[in-house]
């Protein structure tokens, strides 16, 4: 799924290198024709939008959906092994897994989709389907989810943090920027934000305090006396203008967002004192001021074929506080009506868990039904979409597929879905696929819209 379509001139550039040399700007995009990228067509203007910033959490592996968030507590032993307690929420008749204390609280704040559905169970050309809609093994290789909002909210986004923004590092399960190029791929930020200073990839120097920094970047200006001597040409003053808003990003209010420190000990403690929940609280900073894209690669990932039970007592409650303080977080700020949050992996796991060995109770990949937990930017909360049937085997009721799923989140965000991609060859592309493609169909999520 993936394509190279980097800038000439700057292969093999690590991106703390283009952040140093100043070939990233203000929104981490590649300078224009005159510092060698690809010209691309400009995004037309988003129509009116509820949805100005999006958090995904992406659960990548793959999380087992009945152990979770669509319980089936009387079907036994061999499909719900250890886990079959159910707890209620604060929403009458709607159940979570019990290792869900914290969400089931909250559960006005969220809606649960439990018929999503592809029946793809390969990791990447699950991904792939999963965040751009499209199905895997075209000819085209299309944008992520991400990268389409990069491509169309850049140009009313004014902020200095890219408008692609993942922690702390893609899943690498496929090309999130497609056949758009590196101009659109995800920024990662590396490092960790629960260490005791996060070192962002390109923004925070190991071992380099900022006044060092700063008085580099004097040294480094009083030094380039080429440069002040051509000034007045347009290429010089564009490669200025782009240093400047990269050393913003490294020195100034964009290194700011990364800063954990300025947020009280009481509320890190409450989105929990662990790379997932240091990640959230991450994220409600970099919506506050804008970002329009930021996802989250959930750290470990969920491919339980074994010790899955293990796995997830140990990072279900991880799960659970994080994401529950974010949606309460983001709510008691105002931000929960412009913020989509959406949750969930490739596809679920095997509802029959698979004793034999080696996997030895552990749930292999299920892509026939499984759950999305969405909420905030327009999704109505304390809804269920949907069911699976008694084993959670199959849809029961109210299939809902990728191309579903998107279409919901980008009218929600005033992108349209038959938008036109700008190929850089030209050829016919489009945010989703028409129907006349022969793409399967729900419908959008107009009953939580």
């Amino acid at each position: 799924m993936s394509t190279s379509n980097s800038p000439s001139g700057i292969e093999g550039i690590s991106r703390r290198e283009m952040v140093r040399r100043g070939l990233y700007g203000a929104a981490g995009l590649v300078l224009g024709d005159r510092l060698g990228s690809t010209a691309m067509a400009a995004a037309a203007e988003p129509a009116p939008a509820k949805a100005k910033s999006v958090i995904q959490i992406f659960l990548w592996g793959g999380m087992s959906h009945n152990d979770t968030w669509d319980p089936k507590p009387d079907s036994g032993n061999e499909y719900m092994g250890e886990f079959s307690k159910v707890i209620p929420t604060n929403v009458d008749g709607i159940q979570l897994g019990a290792l869900f204390p914290e969400l089931a609280k909250v559960a006005d704040k969220f809606a649960l989709v439990r018929s999503m559905t592809h029946r793809n169970n390969g990791h990447e050309t699950a991904a792939y389907l999963m965040q751009t809609g499209h199905a895997p093994g075209e000819r085209l290789a299309y944008p992520g989810i991400g990268a389409v909002f990069a491509l169309f909210k850049s140009p009313a986004y004014k902020g200095i943090i890219p408008p692609y923004v993942v922690l702390t590092q893609p899943a690498g399960r496929f090309s999130e920027e497609g056949f758009l190029g590196a101009k659109y791929k995800p920024f990662a930020t590396g490092g960790d934000p629960n260490a005791e200073r996060f070192e962002v990839e390109g923004v925070i120097a190991r071992g380099i305090t900022d006044d060092r920094q700063k008085a580099r970047r004097e040294l480094l200006g009083k030094m380039n006396t080429m440069g002040n001597l051509m000034a007045a040409s347009s290429q010089v003053k564009e490669a200025e203008d782009a240093k400047k808003k990269a050393y913003e990003l490294i020195l100034g209010p964009g290194k700011e967002v990364f800063d954990l420190s300025k947020e009280t000990p009481d509320l890190r403690n409450r989105y929990g004192r662990h790379t997932f929940g240091q990640e959230c609280l991450v994220a409600r900073r970099m919506v506050e001021t804008g970002v329009p894209y930021v996802c989250i690669n959930y750290p470990g990932g969920w491919d339980t074929h074994s010790n899955h039970f293990a796995t997830m007592r140990r990072q279900c409650p991880q799960l659970d506080q994080g994401l529950a303080a974010l949606l309460r977080d983001l709510s008691d700020r105002g931000l929960l009506e412009s913020t989509i949050v959406w949750c969930c992996g490739e596809f679920g796991r095997g509802p029959k868990i698979d004793w034999q060995p080696p996997w030895n109770g552990g749930r292999n990949h299920y892509g026939n039904v499984f759950t999305v937990l969405v909420a905030g930017g327009g999704f109505k909360g304390g809804q269920v979409v949907g069911s699976s049937d008694a084993k959670a085997e199959e849809v029961k009721e109210r299939p809902v597929y990728p191309v579903d799923l998107l279409g919901s989140i980008y009218k929600l965000a005033g992108i349209d879905a038959n938008a036109r991609l700008p190929h850089p060859e030209g050829l016919e592309a489009h945010v989703l696929p028409a129907p006349s493609e022969g793409v399967k169909s729900g419908g959008l999520l107009t009953e939580i819209m």
